[in-house]
């Protein structure tokens, strides 16, 4: 039998997740997913030519039996730097992929990326970029229940339901487009700003016969502000502000890491951070750095009412970042710190 409680849960859960469905995924680690904010960063690299990265996220496992599992990786580099006037290309890839809850929900998109970067004197750059990826989503029904298949005590998958599938797996085409100023005025001051439209072609993604909007994912418009402000010979600080809207849902993220040279030559660092998703949770983040290798880990502490059922307890993230550069190298147009 079903405990009264376990019933709550089954509710929250399912109500969030309808109110999910049509809403692509995030990481609290934004600015180390930096494709996925804006494709305009694709090839924006100021300490680097080149920079290979991952993410991990494992989101609400004490309120789940099956948690939400999200992986992503991504390359890029800077390219035809001495064929362009002051500028140079950005090319890279993404591939993500998530599984969400019992009924085992997966999405596998990637992503091709160029963005094309411009400087403008000697102090500021102007980007733009888009990607092109191809998405796929697909649902194991065998593993679902539904509201009419509840006796009263238990779910009896051997009751038939009412619920519908016009299909289980799904693939589309998508788009995103965007733009990023950054200014840098001396070697100890770097502010960017960038703005991105994701699902540009609004493609159809549904597992039914949607009659009301046809199944088109809504455009998520996204900004974010950053800023690596270097406050000494051992401490630089990186602010950052980013939101989000789709539809109905918006989220707002701002806080900073700090990072703290821990040798001469700044291979060795120290990273922390506080980050703050009002409403949702709290964000700190704590890391290394070790001959141009990033790791850093965070952990969503919640603070809304959802805290009641899962003790504060809501995602883990971890991200592993790889920076380097050319054998042949061709110099950094970007600020370097």
């Amino acid at each position: 039998m079903i405990k009264p409680l376990n019933i709550w849960l089954l509710m929250i859960v399912t109500l969030l997740g309808n109110s999910l469905t049509a809403q692509d995924l995030h990481f609290s680690q934004f600015y180390n997913t930096p494709l996925l904010t804006n494709p305009a960063n694709t090839g924006f690299i100021p300490d680097a030519d080149y920079r290979i990265g991952g993410s991990y996220r494992n989101q609400w496992s004490t309120v789940m039996s099956v948690p939400y599992k999200t992986t992503t990786l991504f390359a890029d580099a800077q390219v035809f730097r001495d064929r362009l006037d002051n500028g140079w290309l950005g090319l890279g890839g993404v591939i993500l992929s998530d599984v969400a809850g019992s009924g085992s929900l997966r999405s596998t998109k990637i992503y091709g990326s160029v963005a094309y970067h411009q400087m403008l004197g000697n102090s500021s750059l102007l980007s733009a970029g888009f990607n092109l990826g191809w998405a796929n989503k697909r649902i194991d029904v065998s593993r679902l229940k539904f509201p009419d298949q509840f006796d009263g005590k238990f779910f009896d998958n051997t009751i038939p339901t009412s619920v519908a599938f016009n299909a289980t797996n799904v693939n589309y085409l998508d788009v995103q487009a965007g733009l990023n100023y950054a200014y840098f005025p001396t070697e100890q001051v770097y502010v960017n700003a960038g703005y991105s439209i994701m699902h540009v072609n609004r493609p159809r993604e549904t597992f039914f016969n949607d009659n009301t909007n046809n199944g088109r994912i809504p455009m998520r418009h996204t900004g974010f502000i950053n800023a690596i402000l270097k406050v000494n010979s051992s401490v630089i600080i990186n602010p950052n502000v980013y939101y989000s809207n789709q539809a109905r849902a918006n989220e707002l993220v701002f806080g900073l890491n700090a990072a703290y040279n821990l040798s001469e030559a700044g291979e060795k660092q120290l990273i922390a951070g506080l980050y703050y998703r009002p409403g949702d949770a709290i964000v700190p983040t704590i890391g290394f750095e070790l001959n141009n290798v990033r790791f850093t880990f965070s952990y969503d502490v919640t603070m809304s009412s959802l805290n009641r059922f899962n003790n504060s307890r809501g995602a883990s993230e971890f991200n592993l970042l790889k920076k380097g550069f050319y054998a042949e190298p061709g110099g950094i147009l970007c600020p370097h710190f």
